[in-house]
């Protein structure tokens, strides 16, 4: 393997003028630099990361996990953070939780291990406080994403509770007043929050948020289905209204419609969160509130970059606004 003895030899050089110039640490005359870099590709001199990384105690990498990058908020929201990391010359490494805490420590554990300069996470259900103090421990930036807690933590997420209030009123001017909600793993903060917000906006507009019909505790689109499908069964008393909290819930809950029969607007008005890649291409078109995913993302790293450079900054909470597209299906 070449060196940089090899390539200064070359170059005609001394090694210190080969580090600057590809350090890029003090000026190097044109004609100098050129020689230089024309031996690097000759040699094949490759710079040594980890041992230049150990020198600055930086390694210009993040980590980031999430509960499911396939799914498409999530999927949005990892583009963010890697749109703004390379921007600012970082690198992303990405790993995901599947919901489970124990491959989300594990996959934290690992990314500590790779000597990352921070850590982005969007918790799985049911992940422990002591993981967060386990970062802390090792005094590395955090920022939470999507996810909030009520934590001294940078985080970003979207302000739950006033979109699904807005999508309550929506529906009751529309004559609704049995609306199921399908909130899904309420150890999930963001599904909570939709939850809480749901309840508060029925309360307010003197609407009953009826137990037979707030769908809660499924995990699965499967799931989602059965408890649906039973609820939806019960004839006179089922909904005219369906909200869902998520995409993987909304999967379930229209399955669960179709099963029964029942049309989307004609029988039964439907609104989800987060909604489906190609949505245009779904009949009816769905009522869907759209999280500024993208920008979530960039957030993330934006507020990470704030901690590395200034650690004993306060924290921050950031809560963006989302946007709801009004469409066929609620009309």
């Amino acid at each position: 393997m070449a060196t940089i003895v090899d390539v200064a030899s070359l170059a005609g050089v001394s090694t210190s003028t080969v580090s600057h110039v590809l350090n890029e640490t003090r000026h190097v005359e044109p004609e100098t630099k050129a020689r230089v870099m024309d031996a690097v590709q000759a040699t094949g001199y490759r710079r040594d990361a980890l041992a230049r990384s150990m020198r600055r105690a930086r390694t210009d990498s993040i980590g980031l996990v999430v509960s499911d990058a396939g799914e498409p908020a999530f999927a949005d929201m990892v583009h963010g953070v890697e749109e703004a990391a390379a921007q600012h010359g970082l690198s992303l490494l990405l790993a995901n939780s599947a919901e489970d805490p124990a491959r989300e420590r594990a996959a934290v554990e690992a990314l500590l291990d790779r000597r990352v300069d921070g850590l982005i996470i969007a918790r799985a259900a049911g992940s422990s406080a002591g993981l967060l103090e386990r970062i802390r421990g090792e005094k590395k930036p955090l920022v939470l994403l999507d996810r909030l807690a009520d934590l001294d933590v940078d985080q970003v997420g979207v302000n739950n509770r006033s979109a699904m209030a807005a999508l309550v009123e929506h529906l009751a001017d529309r004559g609704h007043e049995r609306i199921m909600l399908v909130s899904g793993d309420l150890r999930v903060s963001s599904l909570r929050e939709r939850h809480d917000g749901f309840r508060a906006a029925m309360q307010r507009l003197g609407l009953k948020a009826r137990e037979g019909l707030l769908c809660d505790g499924t995990v699965t689109a499967a799931a989602t289905f059965d408890r649906v499908r039973a609820l939806l069964a019960t004839g006179p008393k089922r909904p005219t209204a369906i909200l869902a909290c998520s995409t993987l819930l909304a999967a379930g809950a229209l399955r669960a419609v179709q099963h029964e029969g029942l049309r989307v607007p004609g029988n039964m008005a439907f609104a989800t969160f987060d909604g489906f890649t190609y949505s245009d291409l779904f009949q009816p078109q769905i009522t869907t509130v759209r999280q500024p995913a993208f920008q979530l993302g960039e957030s993330a790293v934006s507020l990470l970059l704030r901690r590395l450079e200034s650690p004993s900054a306060p924290t921050r909470t950031l809560r963006l606004e989302s946007e709801i597209e009004f469409r066929r299906s609620t009309e």
